[in-house]
C-alpha cells in the first residue's frame, strides 16, 4: 500500500512541477549569440498562476517572451479584462489565456499550452517588435546619441535581439522615443501662448508673437530678442539679410530669418519666424513684425531675393529703405531663363562676367562686362538689361550694402536651426535662444581683450590697402580734393570721404588712394573709417544679454478669469521618403550639361547619339 501511495505522490509532484516550472527556452545555441539582449526575457512568462498588475504589463511581458523565443503570435481576444493568444503558425497548439481576477485590477494566466509543434517556429522578421517596443529599447541610447540613425537601429536590434526590423519600423520607433524624451509635439504648440509671454517677461523689450488659423491650428511665430534688436540698432551697419530655410520637422514649415553683419564681418541674428510656408503673405507679416520691433528711423538696406512678394513688401513697410537683389538668386534665374543651349564652360564664363558686372564700381566697367556677355548671347544681354541693375549692380545701387551681394549670409544661424528642427516647436525656439545667448556672451568676452581701435577684420583690410600706398603719387592741393596717380588716376575728396574708385564708399574703409592722401596730410586713417568697424561699436553690439526662459515645458496654471488660447499643430505633415536639404554658401549655379563627343551636340552622349558616322 505504501509503495502505491509513494508512486502516486511522485506522479502528482511531477505534474505540478511540469505545470509551474519555467518553460524551457526555444532558442537554439547558434542563435544565442545573435540574441543576447533577449535572453533576459526568456522567463517573463512562467505559466499558469502568474500575475500581472495590468493588461498592459501582461502584453509587454508576452511580447518580450515571444521575442526572446523568436516566434510570432496573434490575438484571438484582446480587451481590458481578458487576453487570449495563440501561435501564429497554422496548427501549432501553443496558446495562452489570461483574465482579470474578480474585484481587482490584477491579470492572471488561467490557461497555457507551452508546446510548439510548428516547424521553423523561429521568427526573425520583426512581427512582434512594435514601434513602442522599439522606442523603449532605443530610448536611453537616443538620449546619448541624438543622431542615432534608423539603419543603425536595425543593425543593433538584429544583433542584440535577433529581430530583423525594416527601415520604417526603426524610423517610427525613433520618432516615438524622441517624443517620449522631448515631450509631445502637439502639447508644444499649445504651450506657445505661455512661452511667448515668458520670453517677453524674462527679456523685456523683446517681441514674441504668433497667429493661428480659423481652426486654431498654428500659422506662424515671430521671435526677436531685445539683445538682438539693441545690438543691431546700436552697433551694426543698417544692413539686413533676408533668407528662408525649409524645416524637416514633423510638421514641416519654413524658417524666415533676418541676420546682420557685425563690425567683424560675422553673422549677428536679429529676428526669425517659423511659418507654415514661404509665401508673399508670410513675408509681409514677418516684415511688419520687424518694423514693430525695430526702434530706428535710419534707412535700412535689405539684401534679399525679389520673389515671394519681398520687392513690394520692403518698399511698402520700410519706406525710404533700399532693396539689393541677391546675386545668387539672380545667377540661378539667368541660367534657368535662357532658352538657348550652351555648354557648361560657356555658362560658367557668362556667370563670371555677370558677377564682375555686379561688383564693378563704375558704370563703364559694368558696361564692359555685359558687352562681353553680349558677344556670347544677345538673349542673356537683354535679360540683364531688364533685370533692374539699379537693385544689384554696385555702380548703380543707391543704398549701402558694403559689398555684400548674397542674402545667404547667416550659414551659422541656419546650422543651429538644422540641428534643432526635429524638436517640438517651443524647444526648437529655446535651443536657438540658448545659442544666441551663448554667442553674445562669448563675443563680448573675446572683444574685451582687443587692444586695437578697429575690429580684427577691419584692421586686416586696412593693412592690405596700406601695402598698396607706396606705389601711389599724391598731388597736393590747398582744398580737400586731391589727385592720386598710380595704375589709374583717381580723385579723392577727403572731406566728403569720397574716391572716384568708389571702394571707400562701398566698404566704409579708406581705399589705398584715400590712405595715400591721409598719410600726406598727416592724419590718422582711423578717423576716416566708418564707426561700424570700431571696437567700441562691436562691443555695443554685444552689450546686452539674452536671458533664460525657465519652465519651458511646464506652463503655469492660468487664472480662471483668463481665456485659454488653444493652438493645435498645423495640418501639414512630413511626407514619406528622405527629406531634401537646402544648401547654403557659395555654390556653382551652372549645372554641367551632357555634350556628345561624336557630334558635339548638347543634351545627349555618344552612346545615345543618333548621328550616323560616315
Amino acid at each position: 500500500m505504501i509503495p502505491i501511495m509513494l508512486m502516486f505522490i511522485l506522479k502528482i509532484s511531477r505534474l505540478i512541477h511540469l505545470k509551474l516550472s519555467p518553460i524551457p527556452p526555444l532558442l537554439a545555441s547558434n542563435d544565442e549569440k545573435h540574441a543576447k539582449g533577449a535572453q533576459q526575457w526568456q522567463n517573463t512568462i512562467t505559466g499558469v498562476g502568474q500575475r500581472f498588475s495590468s493588461v498592459h504589463e501582461f502584453r509587454e511581458s508576452l511580447r518580450k517572451y515571444a521575442i526572446a523565443h523568436q516566434f510570432a503570435f496573434r490575438y484571438k481576444k484582446n480587451d481590458s479584462h481578458r487576453v487570449t493568444v495563440k501561435c501564429k503558425a497554422e496548427g501549432c497548439p501553443w496558446r495562452i489565456h489570461a483574465s482579470r481576477l474578480s474585484t481587482t485590477q490584477l491579470i492572471c494566466i488561467k490557461k497555457m499550452n507551452p508546446t510548439h509543434t510548428c516547424e521553423g517556429s523561429v521568427v526573425t522578421t520583426g512581427h512582434q517588435a512594435t514601434r513602442s517596443w522599439v522606442a523603449s529599447i532605443i530610448k536611453e541610447k537616443l538620449k546619448v546619441f541624438p543622431n542615432y540613425k534608423p539603419k543603425d537601429i536595425v543593425n543593433d536590434i538584429k544583433e542584440e535581439y535577433g529581430i530583423q526590423l525594416n527601415y520604417f519600423q526603426a524610423w517610427r520607433g525613433k520618432e516615438i522615443a524622441k517624443e517620449q524624451l522631448q515631450g509631445s509635439y502637439k502639447e508644444a504648440y499649445n504651450q506657445l501662448p505661455f512661452y511667448c509671454d515668458k520670453i517677453m517677461e524674462t527679456n523685456p523689450g523683446s517681441l514674441a508673437t504668433f497667429t493661428t488659423k480659423d481652426d486654431s491650428s498654428f500659422e506662424r511665430l515671430f521671435v526677436s530678442f531685445h539683445a538682438s534688436l539693441y545690438g543691431f540698432v546700436q552697433g551694426c551697419r543698417p544692413l539686413l539679410f533676408l533668407d528662408s530655410l525649409p524645416l524637416n520637422s514633423k510638421y514641416q514649415g519654413t524658417l524666415l530669418a533676418a541676420t546682420a553683419a557685425d563690425g567683424n564681418d560675422s553673422v549677428f541674428p536679429v529676428a526669425f519666424a517659423l511659418v507654415d510656408a514661404e509665401t508673399n503673405d508670410n513675408w509681409h507679416w514677418f516684415l511688419l513684425q520687424m518694423k514693430t520691433a525695430l526702434s530706428t528711423s535710419c534707412p535700412i538696406t535689405f539684401v534679399a531675393d525679389k520673389q515671394k512678394g519681398l520687392k513690394e513688401s520692403i518698399a511698402e513697410i520700410f519706406e525710404g529703405s533700399f532693396h539689393g537683389y541677391c546675386l545668387r538668386y539672380l545667377s540661378e534665374k539667368l541660367i534657368r531663363d535662357l532658352k538657348e543651349q550652351f555648354s557648361h564652360e560657356v555658362k560658367r564664363l557668362m556667370i563670371e562676367d555677370f558677377n564682375a558686372a555686379a561688383y564693378a564700381c563704375r558704370p563703364e566697367i559694368f558696361q564692359r562686362c555685359i558687352e562681353s556677355i553680349k558677344n556670347i548671347s544677345l538673349e542673356a544681354y537683354n535679360w540683364i538689361l531688364q533685370s533692374e541693375p539699379q537693385n544689384w549692380a554696385n555702380s548703380f545701387f543707391q543704398g549701402a550694402r558694403y559689398n555684400y551681394m548674397t542674402s545667404n549670409f547667416g550659414e551659422m544661424f541656419y546650422s543651429w536651426v538644422s540641428d534643432a528642427h526635429e524638436l517640438p516647436i517651443t524647444q526648437m525656439v529655446d535651443v536657438i535662444r540658448g545659442k544666441i545667448m551663448e554667442l553674445i556672451y562669448t563675443r563680448r568676452a573675446d572683444s574685451s581683450q582687443w587692444l586695437t581701435r578697429l575690429t580684427p577684420s577691419a584692421e586686416e583690410k586696412l593693412e592690405k590697402e596700406s601695402l598698396k600706398v607706396h606705389s601711389l603719387q599724391v598731388l597736393l592741393s590747398a582744398g580737400s580734393i586731391f589727385e592720386v596717380r598710380g595704375e589709374s588716376v583717381e580723385v579723392v575728396d577727403i572731406d566728403r570721404w569720397d574716391c572716384s574708385c568708389k571702394d571707400w564708399q562701398l566698404t566704409g574703409l579708406p581705399c589705398c588712394h584715400a590712405l595715400a592722401v591721409i598719410g600726406c596730410i598727416g592724419r590718422s586713417p582711423y578717423d576716416y573709417c566708418s564707426r561700424y568697424f570700431t571696437t567700441e561699436s562691436y562691443q555695443l553690439t554685444y552689450s546686452e544679454s539674452v536671458h533664460p526662459v525657465p519652465n519651458v515645458d511646464m506652463p503655469l496654471e492660468k487664472d480662471s478669469s483668463q481665456v485659454a488660447v488653444t493652438v493645435t499643430p498645423p495640418p501639414t505633415r512630413r511626407p514619406p521618403g528622405r527629406p531634401t536639404t537646402k544648401k547654403y554658401g557659395q555654390q556653382d549655379v551652372v549645372k554641367r550639361q551632357l555634350q556628345c563627343s561624336r557630334c558635339k551636340g548638347l543634351g545627349h552622349n555618344k552612346s545615345t547619339c543618333k548621328v550616323v558616322e560616315c
